[in-house]
């Protein structure tokens, strides 16, 4: 709250639109200068997908070395969602691309993996922990899940 809130006599003043125009400009200019927030879920996720990819290999390695009587469902299963995550990785990389985005891996301290994100001329320190990157992993295997068994659902 400024000194001018309150106080009557400047609401009579009148703006030029001229001033306004150029105020305008320099919002939507530095707007442009940062990562929207559609932009930054997108690179989380385009982090994110390669190591649920590893994660569903693993388990669909491990089910195949298993001598579970449902072996062939749960293969089935698997397969199926590993397809859907390889399909929304390279359709966002597409989009990042599209947008001139570019996500490099730099390194990794104490329990935060950083990655440098180049866009619009611009470079930006992109970090997630490790509990972040589980718990949104489990939630996207969860809808992952999820769509598959309403595909299944809406054919039987």
């Amino acid at each position: 709250m400024s000194k001018l809130d309150g106080n009557e006599r400047w609401k009579s003043k009148m703006l030029l639109t001229e001033h306004a125009e150029q105020y305008d400009q320099k919002q939507a200019a530095s707007a442009v200068k940062h990562l929207t927030t559609e932009e930054r879920v997108m690179i989380r996720d385009y982090i994110l997908l390669p190591h649920m990819e590893k994660m569903i290999q693993k388990s669909i390695s491990d089910v195949e070395s298993s001598s579970n009587v449902l072996k062939r469902l749960y293969l089935a299963a698997g397969h199926k969602i590993l397809i859907s995550v390889a399909e929304d990785y390279y359709r966002l990389r597409g989009e990042l691309k599209k947008r001139n985005i570019r996500v490099i891996t730099e390194e990794q301290e104490d329990m935060v993996i950083y990655h440098k994100c180049y866009y619009r001329g611009y470079e930006e320190r992109f970090g997630m922990t490790r509990d972040v990157m589980r718990s949104e992993i489990s939630v996207r295997l969860t809808k992952y899940t999820a769509e598959l068994v309403a595909r299944l659902k809406a054919k039987g």
